[in-house]
């Protein structure tokens, strides 16, 4: 089986080369590869091309191996010939052998064969003209080689290239002349829907707007349009051929990306409402109904009372549920900032901006729903700007031109009276009415105590799962206790109670009096009910309580060995039997 070799792939070239270099030094020509295959010869070895020769190339064995020419005055009586099966009966008078490198590797052997005693002392008569032209045909054959060889790592580098091209998530566009594209990988054909077949026209202009690192271009093809991110090159290379290359990602992905970092969807579950009382079961069917429609939402109830949790719950149950749920709250971000995170800014927009631009919230809840929580905290220049989007459907970025449609669906929530902020002016009584279109007001937790048990049950829960303890009951004395405090924060501070209750937890997984923080305990209309069903039940069972407690003293002092519960025993002043009867009773009581 013939092994492949580069000169082989070039048998051709070898071939020419070993022709021209007989007919001008009149000399037999050889040629093998690093195999020790015959690649080319003329005279006699012309008929024994394509033959492995490696029982034989003793010689050429050697320069491979070595990396030297190697010249044989002597053939079949040097010490190189000594194995060689030929040695006695080699018919050649001269041998000059010249290795054909690629590199810093021989890839194979052109020899020199004088096969009578003229052609002998024609080469010994002007040896060095024969070894530089020797040299110069091993150097033509080895360029030759190394040609082909970049050309194949080339034509593989290429396919690995347009491999990597046709899997990477970005659009690729490359363009020849004008608006001419003359490939496009596959992400690119899915972006923009292209049923790309060879060269068509795409134009791209660029909008002017910088964001998140990338530049922003418009793409029209035929009558539809694309907004893309990404960056435009021009190819210096061959500019006749291909001119500029285009690499992109739709605006989209790039929402998509940039909310997965700033994801403000609450946590799983928390988007139930959790409660049974009558206000609570209202609010249910309320959200049931504003689910279905499209309309701005204006929750209104005190701070804690979970009304971003109304919002989620209405997301979650409208069509818009597989868009985005964008919080944003009104009252925690610095004025000057505020804006800035409503509609987004371009590079360059104002001094100490982030140089990249960043992309605004309505921006980014495009198709999806923005919860805006403390609406009564927005200053009123900023009043005016979120009224022309709530009639227009339209933002413009900070330093921007460019006027993008939004489709987003508003929810806004305060604890504060906006009809009051109007009569002083505070609060725009247009966009009041633009926001109050469907009004759902919470009840305080205070109003609706039927819920405080069902919150406590699935706060208790959550807490221990989350602080990796085991959760076995609430006492009822500790949850009469929380159902009679007035809970000013609302859920809010439940929630912080229940929290603070799991940490307190000692081993035995019981939520009871002990687990209570103090401020709870000083209220008067709970803590004097807990004290006085605590004393009540103290009076009943201390006497048992202070005999277990004993019992375990005398354990722990004398030991639980059959002679330790003896010498218990007599301490406590009962009988041995009574001892295992009382044990017994305060194992059946603990189970």
């Amino acid at each position: 089986m013939v092994t492949s070799s580069i000169l082989l792939e070039i048998q051709d070239t070898v071939e020419a080369y070993a022709g021209i270099m007989s007919k001008v030094a009149q000399i037999e020509v050889e040629v093998v590869d690093e195999n020790l295959y015959r690649i080319a010869g003329t005279g006699i070895y012309a008929a024994h091309v394509n033959e492995d020769m490696s029982a034989e190339g003793y010689v050429y064995r050697h320069v491979l191996q070595t990396g030297n020419m190697e010249i044989i005055y002597e053939p079949g009586r040097e010490e190189l010939c000594k194995n060689c099966p030929k040695q006695n009966i080699c018919r050649e008078e001269i041998e000059i052998s010249m290795p054909i490198r690629l590199g810093e590797k021989s890839i194979g052997v052109i020899g020199l064969i004088g096969s009578s005693r003229e052609q002998k002392e024609q080469i010994l008569g002007d040896e060095s003209m024969y070894l530089e032209l020797l040299e110069q045909i091993a150097g033509f054959i080895s360029a030759k080689a190394a040609e082909v060889t970049e050309l194949k790592r080339s034509k593989a580098l290429l396919e690995t290239l347009r491999c990597v091209i046709s899997h990477v998530e970005k659009g690729i566009l490359l363009f020849g002349k004008g608006e001419t594209v003359a490939a496009a990988n596959e992400a690119a054909k899915w972006q923009l829907s292209l049923d790309f077949t060879g060269d068509m026209r795409v134009a791209v202009t660029p909008t002017g707007d910088s964001l998140n690192h990338q530049n922003e271009y418009r793409i029209r093809i035929g009558d539809r349009e694309y907004l893309v991110m990404g960056h435009m090159y021009d190819l210096d290379r061959d500019p006749d051929q291909y001119s500029r290359v285009l690499i992109f990602e739709s605006t989209r992905a790039v929402r998509e990306r940039y909310y997965e970092i700033t994801n403000t969807v609450p946590p799983e579950g928390m988007t139930d409402m959790i409660g049974s009382s009558p206000q609570t079961r209202q609010l249910r069917e309320e959200i049931r109904k504003v689910a279905k429609s499209t309309s701005t939402v204006l929750i209104t109830g005190e701070s804690g009372t979970g009304k971003e949790i109304v919002a989620s719950a209405i997301w979650k149950a409208s069509a818009r549920k597989n868009g985005r749920f964008i919080a944003l709250n009104c009252g925690a971000i610095p004025e000057p900032l505020l804006e800035s995170e409503l509609f987004g800014y371009v590079k360059g927009a104002f001094t100490g901006a982030d140089p990249n631009g960043r992309m605004g919230k309505f921006e980014l809840a495009n198709k999806g729903v923005i919860f805006l929580d403390e609406i009564g905290d927005m200053p009123l220049y900023l009043q005016v700007k979120l009224l022309r989007v709530l009639q227009e459907r339209k933002i413009i970025r900070i330093g921007s031109n460019r006027v993008i449609p939004v489709d987003v669906r508003i929810l806004a929530a305060t604890n504060k009276n906006l009809k009051e902020m109007i009569e002083k002016k505070q609060f725009r009584e247009d966009l009041y009415y633009r926001l109050n279109v469907i009004p759902l007001k919470i009840a305080p937790l205070r109003e609706r105590k039927e819920d405080i048990r069902d919150l406590v049950l699935h706060f208790a829960g959550r807490y221990a799962g989350l602080l990796e303890k085991k959760l076995v009951s609430i006492s009822e004395e500790a949850m009469d206790c929380l159902c009679r405090y007035p809970w000013y924060g609302n859920v809010r501070e439940l929630e912080n109670t229940v929290e603070f209750m799991v940490n307190m937890m000692e081993g035995d997984g019981i939520l009871d009096f002990r687990t209570l923080p103090d401020h709870l305990l000083e209220r008067s209309e709970a803590g004097e009910f807990l004290q006085e069903r605590e004393l009540t039940e103290r009076k009943i069972l201390q006497l048992k309580e202070l005999e277990r407690q004993e019992i375990q003293k005398a354990l722990c002092l004398y030991g639980e060995d059959t002679e330790g519960k003896k010498m218990a025993a007599k301490a406590l002043g009962i009988s041995l039997a009574t001892l295992y009867r009382k044990l017994d009773q305060n194992s059946q009581n603990e189970k």
